[in-house]
């Protein structure tokens, strides 16, 4: 147990740090922002059936789901049942996952290092600019990091000596692998590691326990993937998989893939010293990519403070607090550092907890016996370290890195001459000044879109492209929104332009059941699905290239007079990753079945760019009718 460092609090703290993070989450999420329109246009298509909420199906035929397990799309849907389908809606369950995961990392840490280091956690934690941004959007992160909290709670109470909640630990890692996959079991060994130090008895008794709990996880992990995979009836295509079923998606695109690349690392166009420059999402993998100019920004500003704790830690390493905590951090870092297959910045939001955590319970440890060395060098370190994420680009709120190195030497001084409290206090001045600007700037921004991201947008404006297998560039919280939008996951806005409206208006008053058929990436697709209630599907899925449809499913659609129309691309798309040989049977079934429609017919023009709005990469432009 760590002996509070800090000034007394009284018992309005923790709810006024849960107020606060409610703000920073919530501010704006109704000025029509939708987050990430992949998940949103299927949250709208979920409400529709039964089977398509419990599959999670991006299109309301239930043709494919989207490309993960729909545990964090629920929230969402249920919410638009009762309040209807609008942008505030979609976000509200994020903010409330994420003030609960705020409150819950306090109770947790309280149990471990007392009542003012877990207030201080659960600051650091509201004020990390991922965990701001990602919460105000409606990717599944916000929903694994909660149920990650509540299972480092579960097993600090299992710790304490109630063994059954190490079952309930187990089934919140379960549940995180049903709302991200494999992912949620990262910080399996820092749970088990802090179990096993933190409990006594016979070996053969623990080893039982955790082998109990182990079982819980696989059920809980999953029990939904065999209920897809053995449903009895019509069910969507598992998007995301190479033969439609969930177990090849959780071992393969959204498993294992993500580690090794497998050929998908994905990757954008950005602008560096005024030249364009290919980056994968994350940076290339390496022990340097949480300090790199697209993640530094987002996670990294306390990482030095913690390694430098976790270094000093000597015998308390054994202590089931520093190991549940240190290696969560630890393990979680290596493993994001050098994934080599598709990895976003704002996944490391999966870190914050164990970032505050560990520099709020190393703070307090550092005064109590490092008061006047190691405390004001990590202090030194930390404002250092700001100085240069910040000087990456001083356009951006430049002026904070001279107010965290004037506060930072005021801190150390006073450390340095005075034995108060107070000085340590004022040590957090220059630990926590930029992270709170930049979450401050991350809550005005009314669009977090697929890539949520805090701070300027990487290597400056600039247009932006996709590399192989690549979604949407990130729209930046307070930086420039690009007018080249990528098809894949969308931008946070979704409304049909006028010549797609026309275009649909015209496949509903000639079409059957299925309305139109989008043959193309899910970007495309997701403004119909969106701004109509016309029966649209994708074809594809995410990126286009799924099987779903079969070209057999297109031949029994035509055959039974279900479809007559496909929103298709004529011709290539300069810039556009390679066609798989999926996306080339329906090109050309689409060639042998079909035939163009006149613009004229829909009061349409020619032409891939229409109506001013923005000009998608891999959309679809060209309206065919099959025969």
């Amino acid at each position: 147990m760590i002996t509070a460092a800090l000034p007394k609090t009284r018992s309005w703290a923790l709810p006024l740090v849960c107020l606060g993070a409610a703000v920073l989450y919530a501010w704006k999420i109704g000025d029509g922002q939708l987050g990430n329109t992949y998940y949103s246009a299927a949250v709208k298509s979920m409400t529709s059936s039964f089977t398509n909420f419990l599959f999670g199906s991006f299109d309301p035929y239930g043709v494919v789901t989207v490309d993960k397990p729909p545990l964090s799309l629920w929230p969402q849907a249920i919410s638009v049942l009762v309040f209807g389908y609008h942008g505030w809606a979609l976000l509200l369950p994020q903010v409330v996952e994420g003030v609960a995961a705020v409150f819950l990392l306090h109770r947790t840490v309280r149990r471990w290092a007392g009542e003012n280091v877990a207030l201080l956690a659960a600051a650091i934690f509201a004020l990390t600019p991922v965990t701001v941004i990602i919460n105000r959007d409606n990717n599944p992160d916000t929903l694994l990091v909660l149920f990650l909290v509540a299972a480092a709670y579960a097993v600090t109470r299992a710790v304490e000596g109630r063994r059954n909640w190490l079952w309930w630990c187990a089934f919140f890692v379960g549940c995180g692998f049903l709302t991200k996959m494999l992912q949620a079991w990262i910080i399996v060994p820092a749970l088990v590691a802090a179990y096993f130090a933190g409990t006594s008895g016979p070996l053969g008794r623990r080893l039982l326990d955790v082998l109990g709990a182990g079982l819980v996880l696989v059920v809980s992990s999953f029990w939904w993937i065999a209920l897809h995979d053995w449903w009895p009836g019509a069910k969507p295509y598992m998007g995301g998989s190479a033969d439609g079923s969930a177990w090849d998606l959780v071992f393969g695109y959204n498993g294992f893939g993500r580690l090794s690349g497998d050929g998908e690392s994905g990757g954008m166009m950005i602008m560096r010293n005024g030249q364009q420059t290919m980056s994968s999402f994350g940076g290339d993998p390496g022990p340097g990519r949480m300090f790199n100019d697209l993640v530094g920004g987002q996670i990294s500003w306390l990482l030095p403070l913690c390694l430098l704790v976790l270094i000093v830690l000597g015998r308390r390493w054994r202590q089931p607090g520093w190991l549940l905590w240190g290696g969560w951090l630890l393990v979680t870092t290596v493993v994001f550092s050098f994934a080599g297959g598709i990895w976003h910045p704002y996944y490391t939001t999966a870190m914050a907890p164990a970032v505050a955590a560990i520099a709020a319970a190393g703070l307090a440890l550092l005064w109590r016996h490092h008061r006047r060395t190691v405390l004001p060098a990590a202090i030194a370190l930390s404002a250092a370290w700001a100085f240069v994420l910040v000087s990456r680009d001083t356009a951006f709120h430049g002026w904070t890195r001279w107010a965290v190195l004037g506060t930072a030497v005021a801190a150390i001084a006073g450390l340095l001459v005075s034995r108060s409290r107070l000085a340590l206090a004022a040590g957090l001045v220059p630990l926590l000044l930029t992270p709170a600007v930049w979450s401050y700037a991350a809550a005005q921004s009314t669009s977090a879109g697929t890539l949520p991201a805090a701070g300027p947008a990487p290597g400056g404006p600039g247009p932006l492209s996709p590399g192989p297998g690549g979604p949407a560039p990130r729209a930046s919280a307070g930086g420039p929104q690009p007018r080249l939008m990528i098809a894949g996951g969308g931008d946070g806005t979704a409304r049909l332009s006028g010549e797609q409206r026309r275009i649909l208006d015209y496949a509903r008053e000639h079409g059957t059941e299925i309305t139109l058929a989008v043959n193309a990436e899910a970007s495309s697709v997701a403004p119909f699905l969106i701004d109509s209630d016309a029966t649209v599907i994708g074809m594809g899925g995410f990126g286009g290239r799924d099987d779903a449809p079969s070209v057999g499913r297109l031949d029994r659609w035509l055959a039974e007079g279900k479809l007559r129309f496909v929103l298709g691309s004529a011709g290539t798309t300069p810039g556009l990753p390679a066609r798989g040989a999926v996306q080339d049977q329906r090109r050309r079934w689409i060639e042998q079945h079909c035939t163009t429609v006149d613009p004229s017919a829909y009061g349409g023009r020619s032409g891939a760019a229409r109506d001013g709005g923005p000009v998608r990469i891999g959309g679809a432009d060209t309206l065919y009718r099959c025969r």
